[in-house]
């Protein structure tokens, strides 16, 4: 059984996905990257508060996981400006860990299904599985 997250957890969930966020949206516009949209999904953050689980959407998504990787490589960087940022708030930054959501292809997935006449409800297995990650 899951433990419900405490009202500490999901404020620091939030305060971390705000300025994750930010931070990023800085380095894209420093970095000149046009084209480019990451949107923080979702933050969760273990109960000791030493790990975060940080998901992101990324478009377009042909480059998606190109994106995703650089990401993943300069974690550390994010995790230092994030430190920086939030030093009077947090004492301890938790190790951040990056996951790809993909939940929006397979909503996008499922209307294609429902709009070809298919029902991926009724026939789960004519709908592709998603990826574990």
């Amino acid at each position: 059984m899951e433990k419900q997250e405490t009202p500490r957890q999901k404020k620091i969930n939030t305060v971390l996905q705000q300025e994750i966020a930010t931070l990023l949206q800085e380095a894209i516009r420093k970095g000149s990257v046009g084209n480019l949209m990451v949107s923080v999904t979702k933050v969760q953050v273990t109960s000791d508060l030493s790990v975060a689980k940080v998901y992101f959407s990324i478009f377009p998504n042909d480059k998606a996981l190109e994106y995703f990787e650089s990401l993943k490589k300069n974690g550390f960087k994010l995790r230092h400006d994030l430190s920086q940022k939030m030093k009077n708030q947090l004492r301890r930054i938790p190790e951040l860990n990056f996951y790809l959501d993909d939940s929006l292809d397979y909503i996008e997935t499922i209307e294609k299904e429902l709009k070809a006449g298919n029902n991926p409800i009724k026939n789960p297995s004519e709908l592709q599985a998603r990826k574990k990650k």
